[in-house]
């Protein structure tokens, strides 16, 4: 599927660049015809309506050819064309003269049958029309050029919607969302995407009736097959549905019984009509006619009337017609918009003049992936000009990272490879595929494994498609220090899938994988090592580890003090959920999503064993005067957790709180006023609550909370802020789902899905999702929530672009 999408890119852009110019020219021109008569009529209000002599009538046809023909003795009328308006001009058609394809046509008085004046501005338009249809080429060359054109129009419009084809097909949002956020490339292809889907009707109108006009064989073969062929119609005006055995001879024309006979079967419901006088051996004149209210400007009647006699031999009319005919008979207001009305025609030239945003943005699109791939030669280039010691090529470092601690190492080791003069490239994972990994001999990946064994949350969409990248990595030679936590089972669960994903794809290790629990300084010894030894690291590379070690060295823990403790959920059927408050340094600050880490005393069975830190949600801000944190107590069959139950019964009021604050970058709270969704459960309000409390201090109101608890009657402890920030217009939507309050289990995944539209909207919108709870599992249904409302591959770049921020465990 891949390669053919690949295939279809080239056709499309390829024909989008060596012809888009042009089709840009036939829809600027195409746009200008689509309103040609009323332009004219404008500029020429004259011949719009001709006022009446004092006493005079409308002339008939027969009269009009009579007056025409002694002012014009050398000339052969061959057709008129009448109005039943009164006042509106007659128009008389000439033989054309010998050699010539056309004859000259004048629009004629039609009280008097004088000649009148050339309209202005119909030169203008006749250039415009044989630019339109031939390119300004000699008539035959230039229908196939125009019609090649249109066939190309008709490929671009159909490999346009192949590859923007979404995963979920019937969410119009997908379709039709022209996202103003988005800047740079992104913003073009989404511009030169959804106009392209809006106008794909009117082009493939436009590009299909375009070929049937380009291609004399298409054109007859279609006429034709509908019984509209040229051949059919000669017949009928010479008298007969059959060909005769010899040519019927000739009839003296009696012009004003035809136009009685014309009037008596048509009974008056005509608006206009041609009158194609016969010639040659023809015994019948052909009547065109319109009805008075016809359906379309094409919707033709036909009427088939003995030349000498007036007596009808047949007649055709539109809406008798199967509908192939009717179709045939359709294709040029079809083309121009006019089958549809007015509203088509103003359709039809929008579109036409989109053809310019089309070309403009597919060129500024090329150029831009020129520009790209440009800069990535140069920079190879540049890599391979300055790479002295290891075989002369650059390492790549590929960093997965969920607090930024992996791409801390990535930065650090690059430093020791630079300062022994080996060239380094750094990189998250999200951005390698199969075409950067080809230009790598060598590799070392910092990986970080969250929660059980997955990786961060911007190396999802790599992981998942790490293993089919399709060709082998035998030419890459790598190293892999993994990061992770043995409290969970899954210990660095990332970095060995990872490794043995390499292994398989047959690329070759440097050293074994390196496994660090938590800040091991040992097993990061064991990679600097390993890297020392690999690619011959001295003196100046020892030392830039250690400057960047000072730098990146963890806060000290520092005295707080416990202010206060609340119980939330008396009387749940969950464990009891308390609100502790710190008080600690006055100069002490954080960020909304901000962690602490607290340091338990340990309990007496640890013995001398060192006790690992807890980590926990800031629940508050820093104006509001204490930090505070939502602690669930955890409860074990030898009794309390070590952390929760000393914070919320051990520790007395007043106690010391050994905590550090730490950073949380990848759930940082946005700057601007853009919409965000916070989901979460349980004790995760604690980090959604800093969130929000900071937006509603901002006056940032586009905030939609979806949360769940266990039951209203005793686990409803947020419901007071909630109600003050929606009254204040600064929470726009709440969905809270308590999960017992009835029969059937209703969890925050649940409400998300009843709310699949507008989530999508919102998401499309702009919005940030914010998403705190338990990891085992709240986490994972809301993630394949978003997959399946979303797409995979839509979620999946929500991800990448730091659109969907996780703080679970």
């Amino acid at each position: 599927m891949g390669s053919l999408r690949r295939v279809w890119f080239q056709i499309h852009w390829f024909i989008g660049i060596t012809a888009g110019t042009v089709l840009v020219v036939i829809g600027v021109t195409g746009a200008a015809l689509s309103f040609r008569a009323e332009i004219v009529e404008a500029i020429n209000p004259g011949l719009r309506h001709v006022a009446p002599p004092p006493g005079a009538r409308l002339l008939t046809p027969a009269e009009l050819m009579d007056r025409v023909q002694a002012h014009s003795p050398g000339h052969r009328v061959a057709n008129i064309r009448v109005f039943s308006e009164p006042g509106r001009p007659a128009r008389i058609g000439f033989a054309p003269a010998p050699g010539e394809r056309r004859g000259e046509a004048r629009l004629v008085d039609p009280y008097t049958a004088a000649l009148l004046p050339e309209p202005q501005g119909e030169d203008f338009f006749e250039f415009m029309e044989r630019l339109h249809r031939w390119l300004l080429l000699p008539r035959d060359t230039g229908k196939s050029v125009t019609g090649t054109l249109a066939a190309g129009l008709l490929v671009l419009s159909l490999s346009g919607l192949y590859l923007r084809w979404p995963r979920r097909p019937l969410a119009w949002r997908a379709w039709l969302r022209l996202d103003f956020g988005l800047t740079g490339r992104a913003f073009l292809w989404n511009l030169h995407a959804v106009v392209g889907t809006v106008a794909l009707v009117v082009y493939l109108v436009s590009s299909l009736t375009g070929v049937y006009w380009g291609f004399d064989t298409v054109r007859t073969w279609v006429d034709d097959a509908a019984g509209e062929g040229r051949t059919m119609r000669a017949q009928r005006a010479q008298g007969g549905g059959a060909k005769a055995a010899s040519p019927p001879a000739p009839v003296k024309l009696d012009l004003p019984r035809v136009w009685q006979s014309f009037g008596d079967v048509t009974q008056g419901d005509w608006s206009q009509v041609t009158l194609q006088l016969p010639a040659r051996n023809a015994s019948n004149v052909e009547a065109t006619y319109l009805r008075a209210v016809p359906e379309h400007e094409r919707a033709r009647n036909r009427l088939y009337l003995n030349a000498a006699t007036g007596e009808p031999s047949q007649h055709e009319r539109y809406a008798d017609k199967p509908l192939a005919g009717r179709l045939v008979n359709s294709i040029y207001p079809m083309h121009m918009g006019t089958y549809w009305g007015l509203p088509g025609r103003i359709v039809m030239t929008a579109s036409s003049l989109a053809m310019a945003l089309f070309a403009i943005t597919g060129w500024m699109l090329y150029l831009g992936r020129r520009r790209t791939k440009k800069a990535v030669r140069a920079e190879r280039a540049r890599l391979g000009e300055g790479a002295p010691a290891s075989g002369g090529e650059a390492v790549l470092i590929a960093f997965a990272t969920q607090t930024g601690q992996a791409e801390g190492l990535a930065l650090q080791t690059a430093g020791a490879l630079q300062s022994a003069g080996i060239a380094a490239v750094v990189k998250p994972v999200s951005e390698l595929t199969a075409d950067v990994l080809a230009h790598f001999k060598k590799a070392l990946w910092i990986v970080s494994t969250f929660g059980e064994g997955d990786p961060p949350d911007t190396a999802r969409a790599f992981a998942r498609g790490f293993a089919r990248l399709g060709p082998d990595l035998r030419h890459l030679q790598y190293g892999v220090l993994a990061l992770g936590d043995r409290r969970y089972a899954a210990f660095c669960g990332f970095g060995r899938k990872l490794d043995h994903d390499l292994r398989t794809q047959s690329a070759q290790a440097l050293f074994p994988m390196v496994e660090v629990d938590a800040n091991d300084g040992a097993a990061l010894g064991t990679w600097r090592a390993a890297l020392a030894r690999v690619f011959g690291l001295g003196g100046d590379a020892a030392s830039s580890w250690s400057t960047a070690d000072t730098a990146a060295r963890a806060p000290a823990f520092e005295p707080w003090y416990l202010k206060g403790r609340r119980l939330l959920n008396p009387g749940s059927e969950g464990d009891p959920l308390y609100e502790i408050e710190l008080s600690g340094p006055s100069a002490a600050t954080w960020a909304p999503g901000a962690l602490v880490e607290v340091l338990p005393p340990a309990p007496p069975a640890a013995g001398d064993a060192p006790v690992a830190p807890r980590s926990y949600s800031v629940a508050s801000l820093p104006s509001d005067g204490a930090l505070q944190l939502l602690v669930r107590q955890a409860r074990h069959a030898n009794g309390l957790g070590v952390a929760s139950g000393w914070l919320t019964e051990g520790a007395a009021l007043g106690d010391e709180v050994p905590l550090r604050l730490v950073a949380n970058p990848s759930f940082t709270l946005v700057d601007d006023a853009q919409p965000c969704i916070f989901i979460g459960n349980g004790s995760g309000f604690a980090g959604l609550r800093a969130h929000l409390r900071e937006r509603v201090r901002r006056g940032h109101g586009r905030n939609w909370l979806v949360y769940g608890e266990r039951a209203s009657r005793h686990d409803a402890f947020f419901v007071d802020e909630l109600s003050d920030w929606r009254a204040r217009g600064l929470l726009a939507r709440a969905d809270i789902a308590y999960s017992r309050d009835q029969p059937e289990r209703i969890y925050v995944q649940d409400k998300l899905r009843a709310a699949a539209d507008e989530l999508a909207a919102w998401v499309n919108g702009g919005a940030v999702v914010y998403v705190c709870g338990s990891l085992a599992g709240m986490a994972p249904g809301v993630d394949a929530a978003f997959a399946d409302i979303l797409g995979v591959a839509a979620f999946d770049e929500l991800i990448a672009r730091g659109r969907y921020r996780r703080d679970v465990y």
